[in-house]
């Protein structure tokens, strides 16, 4: 138990790192005025310029990639004993101390634990649900860009869709766990988004 807690605290210590949100008040730009006030890679985008947006996409994602890899390498955690540690980075973010607990919707930094956790299948996975949807979504909006309604939206049904792909590659139950939370963190960081679309 103890190993777990120490892990699963290094893991949401990386996760609350939020890189994108510092690379932007170094581009002396507040993310939290720039789009939906989302502190997130996509916004140091918008605000920025590609460049930083690139470098806040690939930060974000090393930073639940990196702990997760090094625990699936070298087996400090194993079975259910992955769950909390590899859920961490994406709560760190969502959550981040450094933030007041205001973080960001931990979409890089999911892409990051999936891709350690499952050896990039089930993120590979993940991003060609999400294209699907997206091209859908474009093709029924006339070619139109999609609101961040509609793209909150995809993010959490793409997640859900996820799990028919980790259900035919017969993933174990540890990884349909931290599926489970990994969903209900997505439909709370986009809840705003979702009670527009579903206008709860």
């Amino acid at each position: 138990m103890i190993e777990i807690a120490l892990w699963t605290a290094v893991s949401f210590l990386s996760g609350s790192l939020m890189f994108s949100y510092w690379l932007g008040r170094l581009a002396r730009h507040n993310l939290r005025d720039v789009g939906d006030g989302n502190p997130g890679a996509l916004n140091l985008w918008r605000a920025a310029g590609y460049p930083y947006g690139l470098t806040g996409i690939l930060l974000d994602f090393l930073k639940g990639f990196m702990p997760v890899a090094w625990l699936v390498h070298t087996g400090a955690l194993t079975g259910y004993e992955m769950i909390p540690a590899a859920a961490a980075p994406i709560f760190g973010h969502a959550f981040s101390p450094f933030l007041r607990g205001r973080g960001g919707k931990a979409i890089a930094v999911t892409f990051g634990v999936w891709s350690a956790l499952t050896a990039f299948r089930a993120a590979l996975a993940y991003a060609v649900i999400l294209a699907v949807l997206l091209l859908g979504a474009r093709y029924l909006n006339k070619g139109k860009p999609t609101s961040s309604e509609s793209d909150a939206f995809q993010v959490v049904l793409g997640m859900l869709l996820l799990s028919l792909y980790l259900y035919m590659d017969e993933f174990p139950r540890e990884v349909w766990g931290f599926w489970l939370v990994n969903v209900l963190l997505l439909v709370y960081t986009h809840r705003r988004e979702l009670r527009a679309v579903l206008k709860v």
